[in-house]
């Protein structure tokens, strides 16, 4: 015999809980914050999703997906120093976009280790990419420049939640392009 019917928008209720993970932490959102957000009942969260750490696992890899297909379209630009102006650029409207909580899901919340470390590989490989296409020195460290990288886009987020602006956040991005090897000179 199957169950009832759903009532509810699945999609859209995961969407609510990105926001509502986003905003107060894992530890901060409660059962109950969840149920609000979402507009569903315990039972119906509990059936949909499991239990909250089920919810939160679904959600954040969600909006994973949605931060790499941003991260890897500014890959795609032909140079590394252009694909980080790009993902530096987007960090900055996106963490300061009014229609969303400030600053970044992925960035902020200690649970997110894995993800973070997803996000410094995809940073070092176009980096090495750059290397390799001969758009940044040979030289470069590009280790340490990924792990920078990751560290300013955090600081970013953060600047975003204690109510930086989009100047203040791009202000950021443009010293922090300042660590980013000029493209070699090409032999006339």
């Amino acid at each position: 015999m199957a169950g009832r019917p759903r009532s509810f928008d699945r999609d859209a209720a995961l969407a609510a809980a990105v926001e509502q993970f986003w905003r107060d932490g894992y530890d901060a959102t409660s059962i109950a914050t969840l149920t609000a957000a979402m507009g569903v009942s315990p039972p119906s969260l509990y059936s949909a999703f499991g239990d909250k750490h089920r919810l939160f696992e679904e959600a954040s890899a969600a909006y994973f997906r949605l931060t790499c297909e941003g991260l890897d379209a500014a890959a795609e630009l032909p140079t590394a120093r252009e694909a980080v102006v790009r993902i530096l650029d987007d960090t900055a409207h996106a963490h300061t976009d009014a229609a969303t909580p400030p600053g970044c899901l992925m960035l902020t919340e200690p649970r997110l280790t894995g993800q973070r470390q997803e996000l410094h590989q995809r940073l070092l490989d176009r980096l090495e990419r750059g290397v390799r296409d001969g758009d940044l020195p040979p030289a470069t460290n590009t280790e340490p420049l990924a792990a920078f990288l990751v560290a300013v886009l955090r600081g970013m987020s953060g600047c975003a939640r204690d109510g930086g602006t989009l100047e203040d956040l791009q202000a950021i991005a443009a010293t922090a392009m300042a660590a980013i090897p000029a493209q070699p000179e090409k032999p006339a």
